[in-house]
């Protein structure tokens, strides 16, 4: 059990001997597994240390980092970031994190995701936002940023450290309940775990099957647009035509070729859009976030609003 989290990392291909890799290192038990498992399967290892000041432990978890890092012969970039005093934190430290990565990295930059990670991530998703896509989870590989042991579960990794001799820091915050993240891991996941000790493993794993899957659905869903003739508007009638899962992953990619971006498309809003031209007409259908619906002609496309111009500064005029 002690090597299954040095396995996974390796079976994973995301660390490759030779070529940098940046690891997100914050002194914690995942991030002290990964930085050594990166250096044992031979990458060129480099280390982002991200000390945001928010408390007491935070000058430690640095100096933990420094001396490891030292002694593992791991060049260290500590950068210290002030955050807003509102909104959400844990989201704004997560995004200067990655921000820093993005401009520090020569190559990939690793974050240590666990599978105990993916199952709570995947439990938080399926509770404030429905669709296939809550199931899926966090990908391996995202752009640049890679998670290495997301097959590993966190007793596993504990396990690494202990028969290494390494030493890490445990983030208070993983315990406070004011936070989602930790009632659905202290809460839910321990509930789960009671009923069958491999819960979170389970749901990792169907995690990445439903990802492996949504690939040949997606490929699909693709397939059948240009059926319809592409876009950006398909014909109402011959998309009623198609089923259920068909209509409505159509219509969400469609959305998103509006929109840039991902775009969440609830059951209730693909029966509504394909209702729109039922009573002949040009109507619409406001989507939220600036995404509208169109049916004019037998034909439905999306349109996005255009943010208006700020008006100019008003001037005197002599008369």
């Amino acid at each position: 059990m002690s090597e299954r989290a040095f396995e996974e990392a390796r079976d994973s291909g995301l660390v490759v001997a030779g070529e940098p890799l940046l690891v997100m290192l914050s002194g914690g038990g995942d991030s002290v597994c990964l930085l050594d498992v990166a250096l044992r399967l031979g990458a060129r290892v480099t280390a982002l240390h991200v000390n945001y000041g928010l408390r007491e432990g935070a000058e430690s978890d640095e100096a933990l980092c420094r001396a490891l890092c030292e002694r593992l012969g791991v060049p260290l970039a500590a950068e210290r970031v002030a955050l807003p005093a509102q909104g959400n934190l844990q989201e704004q430290a997560r995004e200067a994190r990655y921000t820093l990565a993005e401009r520090r990295a020569e190559g990939d930059y690793a974050a240590a995701h666990t599978a105990t990670d993916q199952a709570e991530t995947v439990l938080y998703r399926l509770a404030v936002s429905p669709g296939s896509r809550a199931l899926l989870g966090m990908a391996p590989r995202r752009g640049r940023l890679v998670r290495p042991l997301l097959g590993a579960t966190r007793e596993e990794v504990r396990s690494y450290l202990r028969a290494r001799g390494l030493e890490w820091r445990e983030d208070p915050s993983n315990s406070d309940r004011r936070f989602s993240r930790a009632r659905v891991r202290h809460d839910v996941l321990e509930a789960l775990r009671e009923l069958n000790p491999a819960a979170e493993r389970n749901i990792a794993e169907t995690a990445r099957q439903l990802r492996e899957e949504s690939e040949v659905v997606e490929e699909g869903a693709r397939e059948a647009l240009e059926a319809l003739g592409g876009g950006p508007g398909v014909p109402v009638e011959e998309l009623r035509s198609q089923p259920p899962a068909v209509r409505r992953l159509v219509l969400r990619r469609l959305a998103e070729l509006a929109t840039g971006g991902a775009r969440a498309l609830s059951r209730r809003e693909a029966d509504e859009l394909l209702r729109l031209g039922e009573s002949g007409g040009t109507r619409t259908l406001d989507l939220g976030d600036g995404l509208r619906a169109v049916s004019e002609y037998g034909t439905l496309r999306f349109s996005v609003a255009q943010e208006e111009a700020a008006p100019p500064e008003p001037v005197g005029l002599p008369v």
